[in-house]
């Protein structure tokens, strides 16, 4: 018997008593987050749990934020930056850098040439430390937060910030791509030697903005 025709017959034996036709809804008790904690606790826990994932994080308003990421994008000495088509203009109004548009027809090679991206998130998960981008306007296309090696992204406080995966898959279309972001890229072999940048950023620099 192969391992297909294993777990098929433990599904089968699970929805024995099942009369044909009928559908068993999936019971959710589960914990919606763990503790009750206030919209500042949740921000911090947000940024704790960022910061232990190994990305960089910066607090500031939305008067500052240009400022901000100009700064961040001359401190890694960057000249060009991808930027997405609904990206808001003046996040970048500070910056003295080169514009790359996000097109379906620059290549993987291009894109590697750039040196960072600048998007925004659809939400940001405080217990896992998580931001997931949809591909909306602001966020472009998923590559082009995967190939480049600086990603900036900027979570608007507190409106995208959620506690839990519960409650942030509340507010995600699930067909459309999704990319849920841990800090930067990284992989450990079995000797745990931790490499990062082999599928993604190597540097992942995140603005909290009230």
């Amino acid at each position: 018997m192969s391992s297909r025709e294993r777990i098929l017959g433990r599904v089968r034996r699970a929805l024995a008593d099942v009369p044909p036709g009928e559908d068993r809804p999936v019971e959710r008790d589960y914990l919606r987050e763990h503790g009750e904690r206030t919209v500042e606790e949740t921000v911090d826990l947000l940024a704790e749990n960022l910061a232990d994932y190994r990305a960089v994080v910066h607090r500031t308003d939305s008067g500052s934020l240009p400022g901000v990421v100009a700064d961040l994008l001359a401190a890694r000495g960057a000249s060009t930056v991808l930027v997405p088509s609904g990206l808001d203009e003046g996040w970048l109004a500070a910056a003295e850098v080169t514009r790359v548009r996000d097109e379906a027809r620059s290549t993987p090679h291009e894109l590697d040439q750039v040196d960072s991206v600048v998007t925004a998130c659809a939400v940001a998960v405080a217990e896992t430390g998580t931001i997931v981008l949809d591909g909306s306007p602001d966020q472009g296309r998923r590559r082009i937060s995967l190939i480049p090696d600086h990603h900036i992204c900027v979570v608007r406080v507190p409106g995208q910030v959620v506690a839990s995966v519960p409650q942030a898959l509340e507010r995600l279309d699930p067909a459309r791509p999704l990319t849920w972001v841990s800090g930067p890229s990284a992989t450990s072999d079995i000797e745990l030697d931790r490499v990062e940048g082999v599928h993604g950023p190597r540097t992942l620099e995140v603005v909290l903005v009230r």
